[in-house]
């Protein structure tokens, strides 16, 4: 919970190979100008509803990837010169592909399929005629050619990837490292592997790491200072990885800090992950995925169209609907395509117009008029995205109107920007209430959030709350806040309710 008071940082996990995403693939020409990278020309080379992911350059020209359609994922070629154009590599009704690779010295791809039996194995395609051979039987997660006859790959081994070398000559395997992260890449101008080792460090933090394939050798090239998973090169070897809407930038000989390389509209590009560079350095390709904002806006957009299956392609399979914050309406896809589609049938015009948007991280709190064949309503919905597709959304409608709540809860603001305890906690009941969305209790009682808030305005000179937004429904206030807390800024939701001219509960959204 974050309503001023309280500051709660969380770490998101992230998902493994196959937890797919609604992602695309973006490219970028890269240069640099007096030193600083420059990236332009951006393409979103994938254009695709569904999961694009993966990419790599097959030359200075050519992008392959991992692309979906007709519920399988097969390999995707992208040609940059040759007026953008595409070609699908594979075709494999019984499974799908993943991380595609040039092999060197060759005119061939691998990649790891996935099949519809559950194994996971590394196959080679051939790009002219899509055929394929089995390569390894081991379960590869991920994958990079040291050359044309030794694979560094990280095994799925229990609930961890583990480093292995395997070498084609021979048919040897061996392990060199347990417990390592997906993102492997050769080192520029070195004969040396990088990896991410997640055995945590003395000060608990993942490490990039380096491999000597001849010798087996391991370095240590720095601590990560949050956990990284995917990383990529420059040819200079400064080191670049993703980080929600911004790309970071390190180089071990000249940088003391992480420096920022590019900081994305994060409405545009939202949650960045896998990074390549072409071999000349001089093009960046990255997954992301849609922000937010953009999927609960596509699913306006659907169902004003009355367009059933676009608008379904914006939810997740196990979407839950509930009246707010708790009470459960439907459960999965299928209801709720159930439930639709019966209200398309039995209406004639149906439309949904929003009137003020909150975004806040993977939230997006909507205020909504509607038109249901001439009759016209007022709803709130909160939508929970996460992986591209909305996994929730909570709906509040206008019960219980009061005439004062808006005047309660400015007078609380007003109260809490002059650190007036006394007149703050007087808007507030006796046994108020205050929970972490949905409904993780936090604080119950007057006394307790007292206690609480005493503490916080005595040791905070520079308190300051900044309404952004604000939406009145019912006897509920929702108000966008940015808080300036001891030189920080932060911001965070709180939905207010009231009753009886107090504040009787009140739920933040982080």
């Amino acid at each position: 919970m974050m309503h001023r008071l309280f500051i709660h940082l969380c770490f998101l996990a992230v998902s493994v190979l196959h937890g797919q995403a609604n992602t695309e693939v973006y490219l970028f020409d890269l240069s640099l100008e007096n030193g600083s990278p420059i990236l332009s020309n951006p393409k979103n080379i994938s254009n695709n509803d569904g999961y694009d992911n993966q990419p790599s350059f097959w030359d200075d020209d050519t992008v392959l990837f991992s692309s979906t359609r007709t519920g399988q994922t097969d390999i995707k070629q992208f040609n940059i010169t040759k007026g953008s154009t595409t070609k699908w590599i594979s075709n494999t009704p019984t499974g799908s592909e993943y991380s595609p690779l040039r092999i060197p010295g060759s005119a061939n791809v691998s990649a790891i399929r996935l099949d519809m039996n559950g194994l996971q194995r590394l196959y080679e395609y051939d790009i002219a005629t899509g055929d394929s051979e089995l390569l390894s039987d081991l379960k590869i997660g991920y994958h990079v050619w040291y050359n044309d006859d030794v694979l560094v790959s990280s095994v799925l081994v229990e609930n961890r990837m583990d480093l292995v070398v395997t070498n084609f000559e021979d048919g040897s395997n061996r392990t060199v490292q347990k417990n390592v992260g997906r993102s492997l890449h050769k080192i520029p101008g070195t004969d040396l592997i990088s990896f991410i080792g997640k055995e945590l460090s003395e000060k608990g933090l993942w490490q990039i790491k380096s491999l000597n394939v001849s010798t087996n050798e391991i370095d240590t090239i720095l601590n990560a200072y949050f956990p990284i998973e995917d990383m990529a090169w420059l040819p200079d070897r400064t080191i670049l990885v993703p980080d929600n809407n911004r790309i970071a930038m390190y180089h071990s000989e000249r940088d003391s800090n992480w420096n920022n390389f590019h900081v994305f509209n994060k409405d545009q590009v939202y949650k960045i992950s896998r990074i390549v560079l072409n071999p000349s350095g001089n093009r960046l390709a990255f997954v992301a995925e849609e922000s937010p904002q953009a999927i609960v806006q596509k699913q306006v957009e659907t169902f004003n169209k009355r367009d059933l299956e676009g608008f379904l392609s914006c939810y997740a399979d196990n979407v839950l609907a509930t009246r707010f914050p708790t009470d459960t309406m439907y459960l999965g896809k299928e209801k709720m395509m159930d439930s639709y589609e019966r209200f398309f049938q039995n209406t004639k015009n149906t439309s949904v117009k929003v009137i003020k948007r909150i975004v806040l991280g993977n939230y997006v709190i909507d205020e909504e008029e509607t038109l249901v064949d001439g009759r016209e309503g007022h709803q709130v919905a909160i939508y929970d995205v996460k992986k591209g597709i909305i996994q929730s959304m909570s709906f509040i409608f206008p019960t219980n109107p009061t005439n004062d709540s808006e005047a309660v809860v400015q007078k609380q603001l007003e109260a809490y920007n002059t650190r007036d305890i006394d007149a703050f906690m007087d808007t507030y009941s006796e046994n108020i209430k205050l929970y972490n969305f949905p409904n993780k209790l936090h604080i119950e009682g007057k006394s307790k959030m007292r206690e609480h808030y005493k503490t916080f305005f005595e040791n905070t000179p520079d308190l300051y709350c900044e309404i952004k937004n604000r939406i009145v429904i019912g006897n509920k206030v929702i108000d966008e806040e940015y808080v300036t807390v001891n030189g920080s800024k932060i911001s965070a939701v709180a939905v207010y309710e009231v009753q009886n001219g107090e504040i009787v509960k009140v739920t933040f959204i982080n």
